[in-house]
């Protein structure tokens, strides 16, 4: 505990608060998802904390509703990316030959569109619904999952303990659950929180363009969209939902910079 740097405490501070967001976000509101309250844009006040919105609806309460999308989607994306693309990628190290040909070469098929064209294409022909938008991200991002597991499997297929068990007769998955995934967990771990920061401001993205999570759901990048007219006229409301954003963003990197830097220490030092 000593030795975690106060960088990584603020960042799992601000993780923390916004996983707490994200179980008891609905809880904490003071008011409803789509209760009015007043007039557009009003100012904070001792009730209203951060003002209305576009619609005279309390952004702090909509800040909290948002949460559980925003954060929410992205967080089931990022994981059923890490279902699809680690399993299929540390097979492909194991068994090589045609299996990681075919897995790798439809891999660079799917990466050779643009993440963002390929989600609007499919979001435009399928329909914004919450199924089809976490299926939609989590397939695309999987192929960068992919490649980080054939990596990190190929590494470790090599080793002296994995061989031992081969000798012994064990078989892939064996292999994958016993010695690849314990021995790849660092960097996975890392690559996950890398991998959330990338989806979490995708869907954010795609929301302010109108094809992520769609009304009456409230999302932190919609939020943005809606309110944006505010700017004109010098109000804060477009840049709460923004900040959030961007608070949670940096919250992620500094524990992944510090998971990094851990891993890459030496050994003698880390003692």
């Amino acid at each position: 505990m000593k030795r975690i740097p106060l960088t990584a405490w603020i960042g799992l501070a601000i993780i923390a608060v916004n996983l707490a967001a994200l179980v008891f976000g609905p809880l904490l509101a003071p008011y409803g998802e789509e209760d009015i309250l007043g007039g557009p844009f009003d100012p904070a006040t001792a009730l209203n904390w951060l003002g209305m919105d576009q619609n005279g609806r309390d952004m702090l309460s909509r800040i909290l509703y948002g949460a559980q999308m925003s954060i929410g989607v992205s967080l089931a994306a990022s994981l059923i990316s890490f279902s699809i693309g680690l399993p299929l990628g540390f097979f492909a190290a194991l068994r090589g030959g045609w299996v990681d040909t075919v897995l790798s070469r439809l891999v660079d098929t799917i990466m050779c569109v643009p993440v963002l064209i390929s989600a609007l294409v499919v979001l435009q022909a399928l329909g914004s619904s919450l199924p089809v938008l976490i299926l939609t991200i989590a397939i695309l991002d999987s192929t960068r999952v992919f490649r980080l597991a054939r990596i990190l499997g190929q590494g470790i297929n090599v080793m002296e303990y994995a061989e031992a068990a081969r000798l012994r007769g064990e078989g892939s998955w064996w292999l994958i659950r016993k010695e690849i995934l314990p021995n790849a967990a660092a960097p996975l771990i890392a690559e996950f929180g890398m991998r959330f920061c990338f989806t979490f401001l995708f869907v954010a993205g795609l929301s302010f363009l109108g094809l992520g999570i769609q009304p009456p759901y409230a999302d932190w990048g919609g939020m943005v969209k809606d309110n944006q007219q505010g700017i004109l006229y010098g109000l804060y409301a477009p840049l709460y939902p923004a900040a959030a954003i961007a608070l949670l963003t940096i919250g992620v990197n500094l524990v992944v910079d510090w998971l990094l830097a851990g891993r890459s220490r030496p050994q003698g030092e880390a003692r």
